[in-house]
């Protein structure tokens, strides 16, 4: 087996491999490690990275093994973190200057999941400045690069993980989704993204925008995902929101997964998105494979939709007003379109935000009813394909100081709603650029997505095609 096998070798065929004496720990991070060394930093897809301790913990899970000691579901597996994840033996720096070199004291409660699992971090990746973005750029960092066009956007806060996924940095990612930014990052750069139902994977320190951001993986096989969510999914004290659920044998429960029967709507546009005409004939490409799996696909024009494109721009901006006490004295190291966007919630009144969020929650309240009549919603992943990431828009959409949401009005519904949502990729543009469908559940139905998320990677597999970097 080559090292460049073993980079892309998927979690779930990894993992037993290595309990079997197949492939040893150091072997497998040994090869990414040459990987990492090679690619970087031409991809750019750390904000950190910590190659010899991760190959000191390698080594000690090598040493595990031999005693038989190996525990965990992870046990011996490469794992990277986001950046705006709290870390007590890494960097925790949001991709900004004002962060720069804050070290916590702790880990978040997933990265303590994980390293219990036996997983060994790689390092923290890339994110823009605070996640406020769904462009691969940080005033810190630079650009992540797109590992399919180097230039391109590898998309949303998630970006760095998105980009070592598809470049071959191991097979288990995490990323972190506020409007998209785990789906969005797999749509540009053709992997699996899934972001659970709100509260299924605990997130601390709990976020202060209206409960709208959600932990999950990154990966390059559904089952890959749904290994992970067996480890980082369930209740947590620190996370008063987190669910009480106990996490699923997700990954046996994909067995003969099948969409069979179920009634799937299908919306190209949620009844106001622009999308590009590459990306719509892609998307809606992938909504046949499920008429052709056996599913009741319906054309579908939410009548929720439309409401949407104000009330992202209000609270997304909104939520940004508490980086407004760095202005005075970080402006000039700050994206200038965070800038923008806090500033354009200057005048926004406690008022004008409690009648906002009334009509927010109708809005919620319109979306759960609509999954009454299906078992799950097709979308566009993202309006657009991969664009040059020194843009905060592609070059024939309107420009705006801020306002990336014009291409990405298909995610953040379903981060009001709390719905588990997937991209997965359905297809590559003429240019040989991924494009991403999106799966939609009804809130708490994580195993539906995955399932419907698995019998579409079966129909239509995507995983062995890898970028030529």
């Amino acid at each position: 087996m080559t090292d460049e096998d073993l980079c892309f070798l998927p979690a779930t065929l990894l993992a037993p491999m290595i309990r079997a004496k197949q492939v040893s720990p150091v072997e497998v991070m040994q090869a990414i490690l040459n990987r990492v060394e090679r690619l970087e930093p031409k991809i750019n897809a750390f904000a950190y990275f910590d190659g010899d301790r991760a190959l000191d913990r390698a080594k000690a899970a090598e040493s595990q093994l031999a005693r038989g000691a190996a525990q965990g579901a992870l046990f011996g597996l490469p794992v990277t973190i986001k950046d705006l994840a709290v870390t007590g033996d890494m960097p925790t720096e949001r991709g900004s200057w004002i962060e720069k070199g804050n070290q916590p004291d702790t880990d978040a409660p997933f990265v303590q999941r994980l390293k219990m699992a036996g997983a060994i971090p790689l390092g923290k990746t890339t994110t823009s400045e605070f996640g406020w973005k769904g462009v691969s750029q940080s005033p810190l960092t630079g650009i992540t690069h797109n590992p399919w066009a180097h230039g391109l956007n590898a998309g949303a806060s998630s970006a760095g993980a998105g980009a070592a996924a598809a470049a071959g940095y191991g097979p288990l990612h995490q990323g972190s989704d506020g409007a998209g930014s785990v789906r969005m990052p797999a749509h540009f750069c053709g992997i699996f993204g899934l972001k659970p139902s709100f509260g299924r994977v605990p997130n601390w320190p709990v976020p202060s925008n209206d409960q709208t951001s959600h932990i999950g993986p990154m990966t390059r096989t559904v089952a890959d995902s749904a290994l992970m969510m067996e480890t980082i999914s369930g209740p947590h004290p620190w996370d008063h929101y987190s669910l009480e659920s106990p996490p699923s044998p997700y990954v046996r429960k994909l067995d003969g997964a099948s969409v069979k029967g179920l009634r799937v709507a299908w919306s190209p546009n949620l009844g106001h998105a622009r999308v590009d005409p590459d990306v719509a004939a892609l998307a809606e490409a992938g909504a046949k494979v499920f008429e052709d799996m056996g599913a009741r696909v319906e054309e579908v024009t939410p009548s929720w939709g439309p409401q949407g494109p104000e009330l992202i721009r209000f609270f997304w901006a909104a939520h940004e007003l508490g980086y407004q006490k760095f202005l005075p004295e970080w402006r000039n190291k700050m994206d200038p379109g965070l800038v923008a966007c806090i500033e354009s919630a200057a005048n926004h009144s406690a008022a004008d935000y409690v009648a906002m969020r009334v009509r927010k929650l109708s809005y919620v309240e319109a979306i759960h009813r609509f999954f009454e009549d299906y078992d799950l919603l097709l979308t566009p992943a993202v309006s657009v394909a991969a664009f040059p990431a020194d843009r905060l828009m592609p070059e024939d959409w309107p420009d705006h100081p801020w306002d990336w949401v014009q291409w990405a009005e298909f995610s953040y519904p379903f981060n009001m709603s709390h719905n588990p949502a997937a991209s997965v990729p359905c297809g590559f543009t003429e240019k040989g650029l991924p494009v991403g469908l999106q799966i939609v559940g009804p809130r708490m139905r994580d195993l539906a997505v995955l399932q419907a998320s698995a019998a579409f990677e079966a129909a239509s597999p995507w995983a062995d095609r890898v970028p030529e970097i």
